[in-house]
């Protein structure tokens, strides 16, 4: 044969293996595949041996027909799925799993931190999308040998806690501890109810060491990060507008904001008149003495508070006259045509200003306080997409407005309190009125009253709104703490360029809201958190905090909480050697801040709490991680060996909140990410696309789907299903879920099941350790399903390295349904079955089969552990007391791909594809084959698979599933006329072309004479009630 004996062929083809081996020279891929000739089976009542009624002619071969067997359960279904899942957790210690890798050895490292989901409810779908998706790269990368870092962790503090935990009960009567203490129990249940239901999706972490924000030690570390960005000047104190929640009562940040986009608003056009004209408009222009700048607001309630009048310094304005009333409006020349249109009449021009600019040191009267004037200011946010391109402005009340009163020295001056109510500076017509309903309503009727208001309408548009109370913020300031990000927002792109984002599309994002975010206000108005470490002279009001008072702190949190915070007494907070440090006064002069930290802190200092030492100290003594992390409050935290996390994985709404409060601390304090990747998946949504709701009936639960329901209208699933769905979804998009999704992964794993079942009952009494055949001595077949497990084993590991399960299971699917259901196992049965037990070509294929059952369940594994446990358990060749996933990942080996072998078995399936494409529907099994090919390398890689010209029980008729298979150099003169004819050509392209060569070949198909063999159900006997040769032999050695 052409791989076995010396030729000038094989001479070719030994050199090439020669020089594989010293890495010298590959074996380049085929030209032609044959991927399309693996599909072409055969059916399983034909040309393999099968299970025989007694009586007939094959009953009485039964017993000598190796037919697989296994203990394996080709189904599991209902409490049992249940029972067996939790008994492999058990029996393959999925609890002492992650504990068992952090203590092995480990050359490499890898880190996943997890970003803490929110204590304030169950489980949901959205948690195992995220942590079962987290779990499946740990996996991969625990069984690839690394030591993987990974800590579950909770964010516990914040106000929807804390809303929850009080119900109806507010926080009326109570103090700041009691808050506390019933915020900190309803997150004890929380965390415990998510926790259990992690570990029931079979998420792999030390579950006794998880990190929690309510924990000293963090709270400690947190202060630490807060004291290097402090001494920085990165924290300060300001009196300025934020976003405020009358519904909570609290100042929010950005991240706690969400849109309304169908919010109504009272918008309204009212006048300003022209006190003063500006000086750049000749007094000489006629019939301009009683000219009113015409506004637009969706937000009358502002109007009390006005200071100013913006405009465009370089758009055109004009004055035009109402042809209803004759009065005279200012406004943008190319706002004119649709202000008409609303107004119903006609707008005459009346004079024109080619530059705003010209408008400048214009003096308007305010239409709601008599004797007021405001001034007419140039200003870059006014835009001409709505209203009059003149603006209303509150310096109190917006963001650009404060910009302006801070160019030009305006007032800021705040009329509405922390319930969102006017205050008595607004005047006793608005005192105590609520500004977004009763108040609008007064302002508009006091406009209105005035003469000034010229039109009313109802405007749909996007609002922000508290994203916990689900209620319309306002705008107003307040002395609050914040952060200066504009100073940081280069670094952090900086240091973005060094990280990894999945996928790419989702870094301009995160740019762009980090370029939104001017500054940070991290100051909360409630009581359960972290406190802000400062006091406040009772006198002066200005704060005490300096590195001595926050270190002082932070070390009372770590020994006992950040209750202390309020159980201590102020003497406690403030000892006297920390006051001398301070060169402050006594400390009588002092009180305690009631404010607290931003749980958008919170988490992003966790890197700094959970990380911190954790990368550098594998071998440590098994002591609580955050009992270790308080040790680096002693020293600084910005040195060169601090680790970066490999991957940070998370929904796509943490681009501007976790990721971006990760990365602002942590670039603040160490210049640099706290993660070398981002990992950005979307939201689990209905089957519909349709966001999850109550109200819609649409959630589902993930406990229903691994429980079921107990009315039976949802099946238990069990945890690989959900498991299956995260890995299957596309999780860079919204990731759909409900009853049609859900049943698709339980029809994909029972196909897998299956699959995996066939490969045990083949594998049944065989232990690789003693039994198995050396890959040069394998049959080519074998030894080609170990190339092409050799070459899916590396495509499947880079998509694990990708995070990309999705395209994992393709792979898998498609080796499966293609490689092995539609080639492999229908072209092996008749060996498996019926050849000698302890024959080469039976033990040749049972190696190939064992390494490619370890294979695919190592492959599946990081998806479905429990299935891949269950098959491991009765998989031979180990040890009982073995687990998989403490065995290591796929062991393929560079031996499995030889030089001829991928040509040798490729060119039969070529020819296979022809000979099967002749006889369609109909078995090969039947037919007796020709194949006649010119001398050459083809004819050369067939003699490998047949050495005599003749034969039925060859390699290659074992490729053909044939009768009979002749192999020759050319057809005979003397086909019969009924034969079947087909010409072709394969492609032999080896060395990368420097060996190509187009070989054709040509076919003649006949029916067999040959009668069928009672035992082994193939036509290659004498007669009926005769066995087939091959048979004889088995069954006399058998007797």
């Amino acid at each position: 044969m052409l791989l076995t004996r010396v030729s000038p062929v094989y001479q070719t083809l030994a050199r090439w293996g020669r020089r594989s081996q010293r890495g010298g020279g590959l074996l380049l891929s085929r030209a032609v595949g044959c991927s399309s000739s693996r599909c072409h089976g055969v059916s399983p009542g034909e040309g393999s041996a099968q299970p025989a009624e007694a009586g007939s002619a094959h009953a009485m071969y039964r017993d000598t027909v190796l037919l697989p067997r296994t203990e394996f359960p080709m189904k599991l279904t209902g409490q049992k799925l249940l029972d067996r899942e939790l008994q492999i957790q058990q029996e393959c210690g999925f609890a002492e799993l992650y504990s068992w890798q952090r203590e092995r050895k480990a050359t490499k490292k890898f880190c996943l931190h997890d970003g803490p989901p929110y204590a304030n409810g169950d489980p949901h779908v959205g948690h195992a999308l995220n942590k079962i998706l987290k779990d499946i790269r740990n996996r991969f990368e625990m069984l690839r040998g690394c030591q993987v870092h990974y800590i579950p962790g909770w964010d516990c503090h914040g106000l929807p806690i804390e809303l929850k935990a009080l119900g109806e009960l507010g926080t009326s009567g109570l103090s700041p501890l009691e808050i506390r203490q019933k915020a900190r129990e309803f997150a004890e249940g929380a965390i415990a109810r998510q926790k259990a239901a992690f570990q029931r999706w079979g998420v792999m972490a030390d579950w006794e060491q998880c990190y929690y924000t309510f924990d000293g030690a963090y709270e400690a570390a947190q202060l630490k990060v807060f004291q290097e960005m402090h001494g920085k000047g990165l924290v300060y104190q300001d009196y300025k507008p934020i976003f405020w929640s009358p519904s909570s009562r609290t100042a929010l940040a950005e991240a706690e904001l969400e849109y309304n986009p169908e919010h109504v608003s009272r918008a309204i056009y009212a006048t300003f008149p022209l006190a003063t004209l500006p000086p750049k408009i000749s007094s000489e222009d006629a019939g301009l003495e009683n000219v009113s700048v015409l506004v637009w607001t969706t937000q009358p309630w502002t109007i009390p508070a006005n200071q100013a009048v913006c405009y465009m310094p370089n758009a055109q304005y004009s004055v035009v006259k109402r042809a209803d009333s004759s009065q005279l409006l200012l406004l943008a020349t190319e706002r004119t045509a649709s202000l008409a249109a609303l107004l119903g009449t006609e707008l005459q021009t009346v004079a024109t200003f080619t530059e705003g600019s010209q408008l400048e040191g214009g003096i308007c009267k305010h239409p709601t306080i008599p004797d007021k004037q405001v001034p007419l200011l140039p200003a870059s946010h006014v835009t001409m997409g709505k209203g009059t391109g003149l603006v209303h402005t509150a310096p109190a009340h917006g963001m650009d407005d404060y910009s302006v009163a801070s160019q030009f020295k305006l007032p800021v001056e705040c009329m509405v309190d922390e319930d969102g109510r006017f205050t008595e500076v607004a005047g006793p017509k608005l005192q105590n009125l609520l500004v977004m309903t009763e108040g609008t309503d007064a302002v508009i009727s006091m406009l209105n009253e005035s003469g000034a208001l010229v039109l009313e309408e109802q405007c749909v548009h996007s609002y922000l709104y508290d994203w916990r109370t689900k209620q319309p913020v306002v705008i107003r300031p307040s002395k609050q703490w914040f952060i200066n990000t504009a100073s940081l927002k280069d670094k952090a792109k900086e240091a973005l360029q060094k990280v990894r984002v999945l996928p790419e599309s989702a870094r301009g994002s995160l740019l762009t809201m980090l370029d939104r975010r001017t500054y940070w206000c991290i100051s909360r108005q409630r009581s359960w958190g972290v406190p802000i470490p400062v006091f406040y002279h009772k006198e002066s009001g200005e704060p005490l905090i300096n590195k001595y008072t926050i270190a002082h702190i932070a070390k009372l949190f770590k020994e006992n909480g950040s209750d202390c915070w309020w159980e201590l007494p102020i003497e406690a907070l403030l000892p006297p050697e920390v006051l001398k440090k301070s060169k402050a006064g006594p400390v009588s002069d002092y009180v305690r801040g009631e404010d607290v930290l931003d749980i958008w802190f919170d988490s992003g200092a966790s890197w700094a709490a959970v990380l911190e030492e954790e990368m550098e100290e594998a071998s440590e003594e098994p002591e609580s991680r955050l009992s270790r992390l308080a040790g680096s409050l002693r020293k600084p935290l910005a040195t060169e060996s601090d680790p970066r996390a490999d991957a940070y994985v998370e929904g796509k709404d943490q681009l501007g909140g976790w990721f971006q409060s990760s990365l602002l601390t942590s670039v603040a304090v160490r210049n640099k990410a706290p993660y070398k990747a981002l990992v950005v998946h979307g939201f689990a949504v209905s089957e519909k696309g349709e966001k999850m709701s109550k109200s819609l009936g649409n959630v589902v639960d993930p406990d229903e789907i691994i429980n079921g329901k107990e009315d039976g209208s949802v099946p238990a699933y069990g945890a690989d299903v959900l498991r299956w769905w995260v890995a299957e979804s596309n999780v860079f998009s919204e990731v759909q879920i409900g009853p049609s999704a859900l049943n698709s992964a339980l029809d994909s794993i029972s196909k897998l099941r299956n699959s995996l079942r066939f490969l045990l009952s083949n594998l049944q009494g065989f232990d690789q350790r003693t039994q198995a055949v050396e890959p040069q001595q394998m049959y080519y077949i074998d030894q080609y399903m170990l190339h092409l497990l050799r070459e899916y084993s590396m495509k499947v590991t880079d998509a694990y390295s990708e995070f990309d399960a999705g395209r994992v299971i393709r792979i898998l699917q498609a080796f499966i349904s293609r490689d092995l259901s539609s080639f492999y196992f229908s072209v092996i049965k008749d060996r498996l079955y019926c050849s000698p037990e302890d024959s080469l070509g039976r033990r040749s294929c049972q190696t190939a089969l064992e390494e490619i059952l370890d294979g695919v369940t190592r492959s599946v594994a990081p998806i479905l552990p429990h299935l891949a446990e269950e098959v491991y358990l009765h998989a031979p060749g180990h040890d009982k007391a073995e687990t998989l996933f403490k065995s290591g990942w796929i062991k393929s080996s560079s031996v499995w791909r030889r030089p001829g072998l991928e040509e040798a078995v490729e060119g039969a399936c070529a020819i296979r594809d022809s000979f099967l494409s002749l006889i369609p529907g109909k078995h090969a099994s039947k037919y007796d084959l020709t194949i006649a090919i010119e001398p050459g390398l083809l004819f050369e890689l067939m003699e490998s698979l047949q050495e005599e010209p003749t034969s039925s029980d060859s390699q290659l008729a074992e490729l053909m599933m044939a009768a009979r298979v002749n192999l020759t150099s050319k057809l005979p003169r003397d086909l019969h006329p009924d034969a079947l004819l087909s010409h072709g050509t394969f492609l032999i392209n080896l060395e990368g072309g420097v060996i190509r060569e187009d070989s054709p070949y040509s076919i003649a198909v006949m029916p067999t004479s040959a009668a069928r063999c009672p035992r082994c159900r193939r036509y290659t006997s004498e007669s009926a009630d005769c066995l087939c040769p091959r048979c004889q032999t088995v069954v006399s050695h058998a007797g």
